[in-house]
């Protein structure tokens, strides 16, 4: 039952097949064994029994609130929740409140390191261990590119579908809540959901390297907390009025209808995403899924992105720029974390943001700062405002010729061995983890990464879709087409409990193989 999806788990809890108590008390007992991934800070499991058993009540007087109720979910560590402190796993804003249940993270969202304020993952497949999905957020590829890494599926809704209110922001301009799940169908539960109550005692998938005797694979920058009494009223997706950018028309949820004639459809092959560095394997697949759809009956044709090879420089730029502005506000006098040092004013603000940030982080403030100089504004910024709108540009200029979706590579190709992926820089390393996901950010568009086949390693394989402004319908619709078609395989991880081993197994998917 962990292991199944969104809709068969809240089946199983009307059936009466399953009880939320029944459900946690499996959760728990993963959690437990696999405590040698250091993957969580805290485990309120109390907390997680009184809730469990209040989500039972209700379904024993056929009231559950929704859908979801009873069913585990994680929450990304950038999320302020009543009653629960919000750390972005960071020492700035540590300690600063009760912790129920947090699993560990990188430094601030959408910043790639070498190691967080925890401990060290061990390399495993976490997927396995979440039981239905994930809420995350997406600035660059935030959600898309360990969905792509872990064999689940990751959706980055239309900017200003999903409200930011209390998302702690990286990139105000690009910042998504994201949506990571099982199958096609789950995510799109997820969206439309219109009464939600969290019960989450889960691990969310996010971006990190760990070190294994395994070939290293993308983890956590996440938290996780159980069975916060968190009523959602209206839907996940869209208008709130605490959000000015969220959409202002009422978001219908829908039911993804099965796709069975895709003769009707034209899919669009971007040749700007055929980048240096892509793998022969991510290659072979994303080929293998053009010809899916063409014998299918479906058009294929390639289109051209032109603005895209600028599009890594560009999103740097501005990602640093709103990064230097919104750490601004840790100077350790309102909140977060505050220094010792009291020589003067200036002094104490320096010592909190070298002691609250990590060199990463503190690298972006310093290059943000320096594209927001006066000297260089016009020259840095203005100009990649600029460009950023060419890319936009070609996206509409591609949907509008009638391309109805694109297909195109999510990362450039299976997880990178750990001691592989230290060798380089952090400004290399995002460039490469980022260049096939930023450009659906910096065009606000909805995106969509599907498991699609395994590695000659055993590790998972993704590719994208990338849909119309508020067009998520139709872009999961294709997705769940295409997931139903090339039948991912199961992943089995054997002898999970030893810190030691583990053994990865997995069948050949018949449509990949």
């Amino acid at each position: 039952m962990l292991r199944a999806s969104l809709r068969q788990i809240s089946a199983a809890l009307k059936e009466g097949q399953l009880t939320p108590t029944e459900l946690c008390q499996r959760c728990l007992a993963l959690i437990r064994s696999t405590r040698f991934l250091n993957a969580y800070i805290t485990v309120a499991e109390e907390t997680a029994f009184k809730q469990a058993e209040e989500a039972e009540k209700r379904y024993k007087r056929g009231q559950p609130l929704g859908e979801l109720d009873g069913i585990p979910i994680a929450v990304k560590d950038n999320f302020n929740t009543a009653g629960i402190e919000t750390t972005c796993a960071s020492n700035m804003l540590k300690d600063l409140g009760v912790q129920m249940g947090f699993l560990d993270q990188s430094e601030i969202p959408g910043v790639i390191q070498d190691s967080t304020r925890r401990n060290v993952y061990q390399n495993l497949i976490q997927s396995l261990k979440t039981p239905t999905g994930a809420l995350g957020s997406d600035t660059g590829g935030s959600t898309r590119n360990p969905a792509a890494h872990c064999g689940v599926v990751g959706l980055k809704p239309t900017y200003g579908l999903i409200s930011r209110h209390g998302l702690i922001p990286l990139v105000n301009s690009m910042d998504v809540p994201g949506i990571l799940t099982r199958c096609v169908d789950d995510a799109a539960v997820v969206l439309g959901i219109t009464t939600m109550y969290i019960f989450v005692c889960s691990v969310f998938l996010f971006r990190r390297l760990s070190r294994s005797k395994l070939n290293s694979i993308y983890l956590t920058y996440i938290f996780l907390f159980f069975n916060v009494s968190c009523d959602v009223s209206g839907s996940l997706a869209g208008h709130d009025p605490k959000d000015s950018t969220t959409v202002q028309d009422i978001f219908q949820p829908f039911a993804l209808p099965s796709l069975t004639d895709v003769s009707k459809l034209s899919i669009g092959i971007p040749k700007e995403y055929h980048v240096p560095g892509l793998s022969s394997e991510i290659l072979a697949a994303w080929s293998k899924a053009a010809d899916l759809f063409k014998n299918a009956g479906a058009k294929v044709i390639e289109v051209s992105l032109p603005h895209t090879r600028y599009s890594i420089v560009c999103y740097h730029v501005l990602c640093t720029a709103e990064v230097a502005s919104n750490m601004a506000r840790f100077d350790g006098l309102e909140y977060g974390h505050r220094s010792d040092m009291n020589e003067s004013t200036e002094s104490m603000y320096a010592a909190t943001r070298r002691e609250g940030f990590n060199d990463v982080v503190r690298g972006r403030i310093l290059s943000g700062n320096y594209f927001l100089l006066k000297q260089n504004y016009e020259d840095y910024f203005v100009k990649a405002q600029k460009v950023r709108r060419l890319i936009a540009n070609d996206f509409v200029k591609v949907f509008g010729s009638g391309i109805d979706v694109l297909l195109t590579p999510t990362t450039l190709s299976d997880a990178t061995p750990y001691m592989e992926f230290i060798k380089e820089d952090n400004r290399t390393r995002s460039a490469q983890d980022d260049i096939l996901t930023q450009a659906a950010n910096m065009a606000g568009l909805p995106a969509v990464s599907v498991p699609t086949a395994l590695s000659q390693r055993g590790l998972p394989i993704g590719l994208q879709f990338i849909g119309r402004s508020f067009q998520e319908k139709q872009l999961l619709t294709v997705a769940k087409w295409f997931e139903k078609q090339v039948k991912f395989p199961v992943i089995q991880l054997e002898e999970v409990k030893k810190c030691d081993s583990g053994v990865l197994q997995h069948q050949k998917s018949a449509s990949f193989s």
